[in-house]
C-alpha cells in the first residue's frame, strides 16, 4: 500500500515561517500531481497549492506571494514552504497525491499548523 507521511506543522507566531514536508512511500508507481489542502472547523477543505510532475504549480489567491510549494520527484516527497504567516492559515494542512494510470488519489493523515501570538 502507499503511505503519505506528513511532518513539520506546530505552533507559529504571526510572521513566522513554518515548511510542511510529505513523503510518500509504498509501492512504486508514478506521481503525478502533488498537492496541499487545508481544512478550519467554519471552512470546507480547501486547495492551497498544488505542483504537477513536471513543475507547474498553482496557489489559492490568499497564500500567493507567502507560500511556495515544491517536489523532489527522487523522493517523492513534496513541500510547503509558509512565510509570513498569518492566523487565518491556522488549520490542518493535508496532503495530497494523484498517482498515474489508473488515476488513485491518497491523502495524508492531516498535521496542525497553528498561527497564534
Amino acid at each position: 500500500q502507499v503511505q503519505l507521511v506528513e511532518s513539520g506543522g506546530g505552533l507559529v507566531q504571526p510572521g513566522g515561517s513554518l515548511r510542511l514536508s510529505c513523503a510518500a512511500s509504498g509501492s512504486i508507481f508514478t506521481i503525478n500531481t502533488m498537492g496541499w489542502y487545508r481544512q478550519t472547523p467554519g471552512n470546507g477543505r480547501e486547495l492551497v497549492a498544488s505542483i504537477t510532475r513536471g513543475g507547474i504549480t498553482d496557489y489559492t489567491d490568499s497564500v500567493k506571494g507567502r507560500f511556495t510549494i515544491s517536489r523532489d520527484n527522487a523522493k517523492n516527497t513534496v513541500y510547503l514552504q509558509m512565510d509570513s504567516l498569518k492566523p487565518d492559515d491556522t488549520a490542518v494542512y493535508y496532503c495530497r497525491v494523484t498517482g498515474a494510470f489508473t488515476r488513485p488519489v491518497y491523502w495524508g493523515q492531516g498535521t496542525q499548523v497553528t498561527v497564534s501570538s
